[in-house]
């Protein structure tokens, strides 16, 4: 991860030097100090507060539900923030910039929160699964019927945030979600023994005392809130979730959930930004959605999944 913050810091036009940085940052009279200090910086710790983020929602969806494919679009998050993003953006409603991040995430947790009263007290992670997908159907419908009512200068940039960007990020929007972030990752780890007990099996978990749905809907509200905050500022950025958790198994090796967990903060947190970067340079000057980047790489990571070579969840270690 520090290796990832730096990469992005020093990486493009032009090119800064390790050596440089601090002075940049530091000197409000030097002539990088713009590019480093309001730029690159937040933009890097943004992506990497963000890859951590979906990382750990990622693990925790894939443990509770016992499925090594599930992810935050189980829940509709992303879905629901577009929406509310598309709406302000093509009916031009006067909403601060400041307030876009809080908007966007309003409109992420009310569709999480509309999975969690679907699914009610159910066992059935089956169950949380089709109930996700239904609503962000839904959601992937408003989106649509909206966007068709923009211009086709407002196609382009929702075009950019529904694939997911950190492009034109700042401090504001670091500010904004940093302490959804940091809350989520705390309350997985305080959920992680019981999570990791739960990815065992219904049955098991319940003899060892684990109340097994009171841990299934507060793993999965916690997974929607840190998706949710990462969909409100940049965009369903796909397949983080689904492969860091896989990367953190590859690392630690085949067991539970509390040593994945903290593996997948770092591995996610380097993987979007690692993503970021490459969709900065691979084709400058024009930037490719962040989205792009990280779905070349997750799709063939899905397929090894299907295909049963990616490693199991925890539960069947």
């Amino acid at each position: 991860m520090p290796l990832a913050l730096v990469l992005a810091t020093c990486l493009g036009d032009p090119v800064v030097r390790p050596s440089t940085v601090a002075a940049a940052l530091l000197d409000p009279g030097h002539p990088l100090h713009p590019a480093v200090r309001e730029v690159r910086l937040p933009r890097a710790v943004l992506g990497c507060l963000a890859g951590a983020g979906l990382g750990v929602s990622g693990l925790l969806l894939q443990d509770v539900l016992r499925n090594p494919i599930a992810g935050p679009e189980l829940l509709g998050v992303s879905s629901g923030a577009a929406v509310v993003t598309v709406t302000i953006v093509v009916l031009g409603l006067a909403v601060p910039v400041a307030l876009l991040p809080y908007a966007a995430l309003g409109g992420a947790l009310v569709a999480g929160a509309l999975v969690l009263l679907a699914i009610g007290r159910t066992r059935s992670p089956d169950h949380v699964a089709l109930v996700g997908a239904a609503v962000s159907a839904a959601c992937g419908g408003l989106v649509v019927a909206v966007v068709g009512l923009g211009t086709q200068g407002n196609v382009v940039v929702l075009f950019r945030y529904l694939l997911g960007s950190l492009a034109a990020r700042g401090w504001t929007h670091v500010e904004a979600v940093a302490p959804w972030l940091l809350l989520g990752v705390l309350a997985a780890v305080l959920l992680a023994r019981r999570v990791e007990a739960l990815a065992l099996g219904d049955d098991v978990a319940a003899g060892l005392g684990v109340a097994v749905v009171r841990t299934r809907l507060a793993a999965v509200a916690v997974a929607a809130a840190l998706a949710a905050a990462v969909a409100s500022v940049c965009g369903p950025v796909a397949f983080v979730a689904l492969l860091a958790p896989h990367l953190a198994r590859r690392v630690v090796g085949r067991v539970g959930t509390r040593p994945v967990l903290v593996a997948v903060v770092p591995i996610g947190a380097a993987l979007l930004a690692a993503a970021d970067l490459v969709s900065r340079l691979v084709l400058y000057p024009v930037e490719v959605p962040v989205g792009v980047a990280t779905t070349l790489v997750g799709v063939p990571a899905l397929v090894l999944t299907l295909r049963g070579r990616a490693p199991v969840t925890a539960g069947r270690a």
